[in-house]
């Protein structure tokens, strides 16, 4: 299966798109005994939620930030540690668990602009690729496991030595890539034409920063995927 790939943009993004709602942000106020929130303008809510989180000490009010966040996923133990660690690691790069990196970097990203730069600055990637098979049919590698399809055929424009290549050999060569859901955060995908499409991407800029580099490239797929 042959497809051709273009990259038409390549940004670093500070803050991910829909990562905190008014809803969030009164919880929030919330675990932080404000008040009654409800009666703040909804323009304002964010800037009263890090306005709250500056009357704590940086890890006390990281671990507010952790525990409203991973209440259901961590224990308190694990949010009181990473609370210290995230004063100097990038924990949406750092944490063994990928399923968790999205949801690390919308709290750096609260704490960071909390705490004008005393947390490491997020950084994330959005940029649009355009996919072009050879037949139509070639586009059925989307129809399941979408996220690993486009890994894979990004993968082939990026040197060899890319972070993916040394540490997802193994799933960027089998059938299997259980981690790609997680390696891709969000996307946004649009039908040019049967054989064609545009997918706009955000993801860390740990796994794709080499992909800025990547000129207009032809690849294949084998026909198993």
């Amino acid at each position: 299966m042959k497809y051709k790939i273009e990259l038409n943009k390549f940004e670093t993004i500070r803050e991910l798109p829909n990562a905190w709602s008014p809803n969030n942000y009164m919880e929030l106020l919330g675990v932080m005994e404000f008040g009654d929130a409800s009666k703040i303008p909804v323009s304002e809510l964010k800037e009263m939620c890090m306005l709250s989180l500056t009357d704590f000490e940086p890890p006390e009010a990281a671990e507010i930030v952790l525990g409203y966040l991973f209440k259901d996923i961590l224990n308190s133990s694990q949010i009181a540690n990473l609370s210290h660690e995230m004063l100097h690691e990038k924990m949406w790069e750092e944490y063994a668990d990928l399923s968790l990196h999205e949801i690390f970097f919308n709290a750096g990203q609260l704490l960071f602009q909390a705490f004008n730069g005393k947390f490491p600055q997020p950084e994330a990637l959005r940029f649009k690729v355009v996919i072009e098979a050879a037949k139509k049919e070639d586009m059925s590698v989307f129809n399941s496991d979408f996220e690993a399809s486009l890994i894979r055929l990004l993968v082939a424009g990026m040197p060899r030595n890319t972070l993916l290549n040394r540490l997802f050999s193994d799933q960027l060569e089998g059938r299997a890539f259980p981690d790609a859901k997680d390696i891709i955060w969000q996307y946004n995908r649009e039908s040019l034409s049967d054989k064609s499409m545009s997918i706009e991407v955000i993801t860390s800029v740990y796994w794709f920063h080499d992909l800025k580099f990547t000129v207009p490239f032809e690849t294949e797929l084998p026909a198993a995927f």
